[in-house]
């Protein structure tokens, strides 16, 4: 497995993956309807493209096809980290998230999905607080956690 700096010819597929994610990986802490709103399918490709060019992105890429991606502004947000589904539990979050986290000054920020919050426990971040996430009048937990540095 390689971990490389994104591309743009990287876009759809990697919007395929979050989709395909949170509908396998995700629906086992969250209802049909919740992932339904979380991924939707209809993405706006320029948008993505625009935030992850803006944003340190990390690709992984094993057996020509890619396994995960991550991606961290200059404020220490980390905004995604997903994993194929059908890679899990192989280290590639872990591969994505050593290298972002590194590319960033002073404590790490993320909002963490039910099913993501015991991996970040287990690299130091605390929760801050729950929160409920509205989208589209459906409301979805997730977890304001900060790892200090």
């Amino acid at each position: 497995m390689e971990v490389r700096n994104y591309r743009q010819s990287d876009c759809k597929e990697l919007t395929e993956l979050f989709y395909n994610t949170v509908h396998t990986i995700n629906a086992g802490d969250y209802t049909k309807e919740q992932v339904d709103v979380w991924a939707t399918g209809q993405v706006d490709l320029e948008e993505w493209n625009q935030s992850l060019q803006e944003h340190f992105s990390l690709v992984a890429v094993g057996n020509k096809i890619i396994m995960g991606f991550g991606d961290i502004d200059k404020t220490g947000y980390l905004d995604h980290l997903f994993v194929h589904k059908d890679y899990q539990g192989k280290g590639i979050a872990t591969a994505i998230c050593n290298q972002l986290e590194q590319a960033v000054q002073g404590n790490i920020v993320t909002h963490a999905s039910i099913t993501a919050r015991p991996f970040f426990e287990k690299r130091g971040y605390k929760v801050i607080k729950e929160q409920q996430v509205e989208r589209q009048g459906v409301f979805l937990t997730n977890f304001i956690m900060e790892k200090e540095r």
